[in-house]
């Protein structure tokens, strides 16, 4: 039995990278369409963040000296690119998904709405939540934390390039160790960065956990979901 039944899945735009330096790697969003299939066929209710950093690192370089708020723009068009990929990946793959964009593009995704949203949610298809928040100087773990609040999702999952937080940076520091589990102010007391400092307070307030792990461990998602002990889990 799946320990949740509604998640809010964040995943980073390098991450679709797989190796390359930039843009999506083929093998591997298929390989993480799969993992959410996964969880799917078990009955789970799976939303979708995902940040635009693999399309925005190509054309940082031009960003340099530009506006924030302009910069921040072209980021969340680059997470509507990343989720145009993904719900389609889903869709060869046999799965449904739906965009919804907080910024308004109606010829190719549909606006975010709220009730809409969770009636998807319902049905059992997949909702990419693309464009961030739709608004500049946010980031798009603030936006996993906005939605998860806002669906009602039990947990937010952050996949990321480690399997969870620990004592220290492993690469730098063989000694370091993963914790299992954290308390919101033990996070901040040790000032081990889960999520960015908006995002995290605003899970924190909402009482809603987040589970650190690791989206190029084969199975890991499934282990999340099934309330294994994989990854760091940040609760109250």
């Amino acid at each position: 039995m799946p320990a949740y039944k509604r998640i809010l899945l964040k995943l980073s735009g390098e991450a679709l990278m797989g190796d390359d330096s930039f843009g999506i790697n083929r093998a591997t969003i298929v390989r993480m369409v799969r993992e959410v299939q996964e969880i799917v066929a078990m009955g789970v209710e799976v939303a979708v963040v995902i940040g635009g950093g693999n399309i925005f690192r190509g054309v940082a370089g031009g960003s340099v000296g530009m506006d924030r708020a302009t910069a921040d723009y072209m980021g969340m068009l680059a997470t509507v690119m990343n989720s145009l990929a993904l719900a389609d990946t889903m869709r060869q793959e046999g799965m449904t998904a739906r965009v919804m964009s907080a910024i308004s593009i109606e010829q190719v995704v549909e606006p975010y709405v709220r009730p809409k949203a969770l009636q998807y949610l319902e049905e059992g298809k997949i909702v990419i939540f693309a464009a961030g928040t739709g608004n500049p100087f946010f980031t798009t773990d603030t936006a996993a934390a906005l939605r998860g609040a806002e669906i009602g999702a039990e947990i937010v999952l952050k996949a990321t390039k480690v399997d969870g937080v620990y004592t220290a940076d492993p690469k730098k520091d063989p000694t370091a160790t993963r914790y299992a589990k954290l308390s919101f102010d033990e996070a901040i007391a040790k000032n081990l960065q889960v999520l960015d400092a908006t995002a995290f307070a605003l899970c924190r307030d909402q009482k809603l956990p987040i589970k650190v792990f690791s989206i190029n461990k084969e199975g890991a998602l499934k282990r999340v979901v099934m309330g294994e002990d994989e990854g760091t889990l940040v609760h109250v």
